[in-house]
């Protein structure tokens, strides 16, 4: 059984990544891919604290195993040439408003005031390694 998001018909499914990726492989010969808009729906509302928002720990396990998963098709050959997470900061969602989060950046709506999330730091992190171990 897979994790449900706070976004009703998404899951998080780190394997799910990995085999779409072998897929456009075989099926368009390897040409190169970017990976856009995969991301992890916070919900919540008005009254939620900034602190909930900000401790996102599950955003944080549902990027290593997605870029866990990405990481192995890659280094089984797949032209895979960028990686964006959804989103770098909280928006405005068509169906659900402002109820849900996706961003790695907190936004306070009254002020506009931006925060890093502990996936931001997070994912930082990783970047910063994945560029020194190279």
């Amino acid at each position: 059984m897979y994790l449900q998001t706070a976004m009703p018909t998404f899951y998080v499914v780190p394997d799910g990544i990995e085999k779409m990726v072998k897929y456009f492989m075989r099926r368009y010969n390897n040409l190169p891919m970017f990976i856009t808009e995969n991301g992890y729906a916070q919900g919540g509302d008005s009254y939620t604290d900034a602190e909930d928002w900000i401790d996102d720990e599950d955003r944080i396990e549902y990027l290593e195993g997605y870029l866990t998963k990405l990481a192995k098709v890659i280094r089984d050959g797949a032209d895979v040439r960028g990686y964006f997470a959804w989103s770098v900061v909280d928006n405005f969602e068509w169906l659900f408003g402002y109820t849900l989060r996706f961003g790695l950046y907190h936004i306070d709506y009254r002020t506009q005031e931006r925060s890093p999330k502990l996936s931001a730091l997070w994912y930082k992190e990783f970047l910063q390694n994945l560029h020194e171990n190279q």
